[in-house]
């Protein structure tokens, strides 16, 4: 099954209503095992033209931008993402009272997003070998940013690395941040709130702040995928 056949398969107001309820929605299996080596493949053989985690400020492994069309199907995968998520997103910004209106496509989105200084591609391959990690973080670069972004898991935390939890934490207004962990499986994807979200309380809306991470790798190599729906700022 390819991905964009889960993503039509995918019970998107059961997603919608994880993500309210937590900031982060799982999609068991979304890649098929095709997909997850291709990713790795490329991953390994671009490696020399990767960057450092600590150049970026953000932990210490290795991370690989999908940009110029080096997988393809990941930019179709981008768009039909963004259609099925962008009404969550609307809703999102509506709860919040923010002027926001996201375009119905991810072309017009980006187009919005060029316009505004913002072209650089943030879909990324990540290495984290033994004592690598990511730190707590928000890529929230731009004047147009999607609420919700997408993270996955190409390797076997049974047979490939020991430690690398997926981590979560989030911060209400007023109370003690609130960690979570996602429990990822090879091919698993997971939708999560890219920076904020709308929480309801008893006097209405009000905004609570994620960030999102990966824990200190123990033994072997973790691999990963991260994308966002918008770019960012040229460095």
């Amino acid at each position: 099954m390819s991905s964009t056949t889960s993503a039509l398969r995918t019970n998107w107001a059961e997603v919608e209503a994880q993500l309210n309820m937590e900031g982060h929605a799982p999609l068991p299996g979304f890649l098929s095992d095709d997909q997850v080596e291709e990713l790795t493949r490329v991953l390994h053989a671009h490696l020399p033209a990767s960057s450092s985690l600590e150049d970026e400020g953000i932990g210490r492994g290795r991370s690989l931008r999908l940009s110029g069309g080096i997988v393809p199907w990941i930019d179709v995968l981008r768009e039909r993402l963004y259609e099925a998520l962008v009404p969550i997103a609307s809703r999102w910004a509506e709860a919040l009272g923010a002027p926001v209106r996201y375009p119905a496509t991810l072309p017009e989105f980006l187009q919005l997003n060029v316009q505004a200084g913002q072209a650089r591609v943030q879909s990324f391959l990540t290495r984290l070998g033994e004592g690598d990690y990511q730190a707590l973080h928000q890529r929230v670069d731009g004047e147009h940013v999607f609420p919700i972004q997408v993270v996955g898991l190409l390797s076997d935390p049974d047979a490939d690395f020991t430690g690398g939890e997926f981590v979560m934490t989030e911060q209400r207004p007023r109370m003690q941040s609130r960690p979570m962990v996602l429990p990822l499986r090879k091919g698993d994807l997971a939708v999560i709130a890219s920076a904020q979200r709308p929480h309801r309380g008893t006097q209405g809306y009000y905004r609570v702040n994620l960030k999102h991470a990966i824990s200190r790798v123990r033994g072997g190599e973790r691999t990963g995928l991260e994308f966002l729906l918008h770019h960012a700022t040229q460095e």
